[in-house]
């Protein structure tokens, strides 16, 4: 007999355990049954919920999105107007989004999508709210918010790129950030 409201709480862990083997593992070559073991069940339960590996994966990815966008959302509450642009920095470098484990799944979540139809739709998804967001902290701030936001855009996630692979220092980099997109808006790099 199935247990009653337990159906949230296993997703939840597979969820954080598919980001803790993999952030183990360094790759998504990892099974099912790892990801299960490691949340304490069984690799049938695993696929009941799921269906496989990739949608185990996307799971992750939408969770980790979720605490991104959230994180982001709360530096935009606190923000004024005008600091709108620093807020989206600063979310966007909140140190929970930098966990070695997440960090790692960003990672291999790029690559992923470059041959996941899905995996690829949600990181458009992602692209395109990140970009909007920066357009309109940008408008009326320089010349060619279009350009600027796609700049600062690439520097964040560059700052993804480099912690999956030189170990997860982003000591200063929202404040790199910034300066760049001081710059930017001033058309000092562009």
């Amino acid at each position: 007999m199935p247990k009653i409201g337990q159906e949230p709480k296993r997703r939840a862990a597979l969820v954080a355990a598919t980001v803790e083997e993999i952030g183990a593992a360094g790759s998504l070559e990892v099974t099912v049954g790892q990801i299960a073991k490691r949340a304490g069940m069984s690799s049938a339960l695993a696929h009941h919920y799921f269906g496989g590996k990739a949608q185990i994966f996307l799971a992750a990815m939408r969770h980790i999105l979720t605490e991104y966008s959230r994180d982001v959302r709360l530096a935009l509450g606190r923000a004024t107007p005008g600091r709108r642009l620093e807020a989206i920095i600063e979310g966007s470098f909140d140190p929970n989004c930098f966990d070695p484990a997440a960090i790692s799944a960003w990672l291999n979540f790029y690559s992923f999508a470059q041959r996941d139809t899905e995996a690829a739709r949600l990181l458009r998804v992602y692209q395109r709210r990140l970009h909007s967001n920066l357009v309109h902290a940008l408008r009326g701030r320089c010349a060619d918010p279009e350009t600027v936001a796609h700049i600062i855009a690439a520097q964040i996630d560059g700052v993804y790129l480099r912690a999956a692979l030189d170990g997860g220092d982003i000591t200063g980099a929202s404040e790199q950030v910034k300066t760049v997109a001081k710059a930017l808006m001033q058309d000092k790099l562009i």
